[in-house]
């Protein structure tokens, strides 16, 4: 298993994560088991979402003992009500909901606390302007989070709260198909076939922005929906007309920057052995570019995929992190300094590109990358 930096927080967190789909299956008997396998292949984070009590305290029982092998990242606002679910901003729903969950994992500490589905603004702004956001900020002072995160679905919510400096982790929707869709505060539109009949042509502009400012000030995503419920792993329901693999769904998301673990949905162990192989998995098995190129309905026509089929570089170039590199720069009036050093420890630069064309040529999106090197080689120099 590889590890990650989950942006600043300083939290090492394994490339596949646990979500808890499965957790309620058998009548929540197979938690120990999951978490077991979990272990044994060194998945270290876990997305606890749901507030169902009964699969809190089968996981409380379940990290008996191990409570410091994994990384909790549960979910305030999260609460249970008349036997099912209910998202609230009720500060008095709120607060007992965060007694419950603690009582029920048997900890005194979650190490990240999500602030759970924010996906309108008005909503955005009423927690941060309102009680719930300061309560979160208490809980952190008191070291019962350890760290403040948010889950939402809508780029542009999420991009306002990862700018206003309280969100070290996101959670977010990241997926082929999903990247496509504009912001809307309507989730299921991300799912409605209606929006992939026409020919859609590149990543929405603001899920870029979202990625690249996440890279940018240090906020570690966590990945839902890779699967996007499963859908893109069926030819039958994938919105792109064609099935991906789970490890080409994998590769895709942990490719985004910003991006430090993919929280894989698994109804049994022998779903979560199928995403933990993308560990052993080939290069040939993760590529998920030819397999892009040809979605009947989907073109990313001229935008890099960070896919390095131009490879490789006569000169040695790594023309996929010198072009995420130059995507994170010109997003900013200035360099960020974190990029500039970055690009400067990369071993070979755009500046010694001889344009000689040979990456466009295997480029399957016909991406300029020739005028992506000139252009790096103006911001960053030789």
């Amino acid at each position: 298993m590889k590890y990650r930096d989950l942006g600043n927080t300083g939290l090492k967190v394994s490339e596949i994560g646990l979500g808890c789909e499965g957790f309620e299956e058998d009548h929540c008997r197979n938690i120990r088991q999951m978490l077991d396998a979990a272990q044994k292949h060194g998945v270290n984070y876990i997305d606890l979402y749901t507030p169902n009590p009964e699969v809190r305290s089968g996981v409380g029982e379940a990290l008996k003992g191990r409570r410091e092998q994994f990384y909790l990242q549960s979910h305030v606002c999260s609460v249970w009500k008349n036997g099912q679910y209910e998202r609230t901003r009720d500060i008095g729903a709120v607060k007992r909901g965060v007694e419950e969950m603690l009582s029920q994992l048997q900890t005194d500490y979650i190490d990240v606390g999500m602030i759970h589905y924010v996906d309108s603004m008005e909503d955005w702004r009423r927690i941060a302007e309102g009680s719930v956001l300061k309560y979160v900020l208490e809980l952190k002072q008191k070291g019962i989070l350890h760290h403040i995160g948010m889950s939402s679905h809508n780029p542009e919510v999420a991009l306002e709260a990862v700018k206003s400096g309280y969100i070290e982790v996101l959670m977010f929707s990241v997926n082929p198909c999903y990247d496509l869709q504009p912001a809307s505060e309507d989730v299921e539109e991300l799912w409605a076939e209606k929006n992939y009949q026409e020919h859609l042509v590149n990543m929405d502009p603001k899920r870029q922005e979202l990625y690249e400012t996440c890279q940018r000030l240090g906020v570690g995503i966590t990945v839902m929906k890779v699967f996007g419920g499963g859908d893109l792993l069926d030819e039958k329901l994938s919105p792109a007309g064609k099935a991906l693999t789970p490890s080409q769904c994998i590769h895709y998301a942990l490719t985004r920057p910003g991006v430090a673990t993919v929280l894989a949905g698994a109804h049994s162990i022998e779903q979560l052995e199928i995403s933990v192989a993308y560990e052993e998995a080939s290069e040939e098995e993760k590529d998920y570019a030819l397999a892009f190129a040809s979605f009947p309905n989907i073109s990313w026509k001229g935008h890099c995929m960070y896919c390095s089929h131009c490879a490789p570089c006569p000169k040695h170039i790594d023309v996929a992190s010198v072009t995420k590199f130059l995507n994170l720069a010109k997003a900013q009036r200035e360099v960020p300094e974190t990029v500039r050093e970055h690009y400067r420890a990369l071993p070979h630069h755009a500046g010694e590109c001889i344009g000689c064309g040979a990456c466009e040529t295997r480029c399957p999106f016909e991406v300029s990358v020739v005028e992506n090197m000139r252009q790096a080689r103006k911001i960053f120099g030789e």
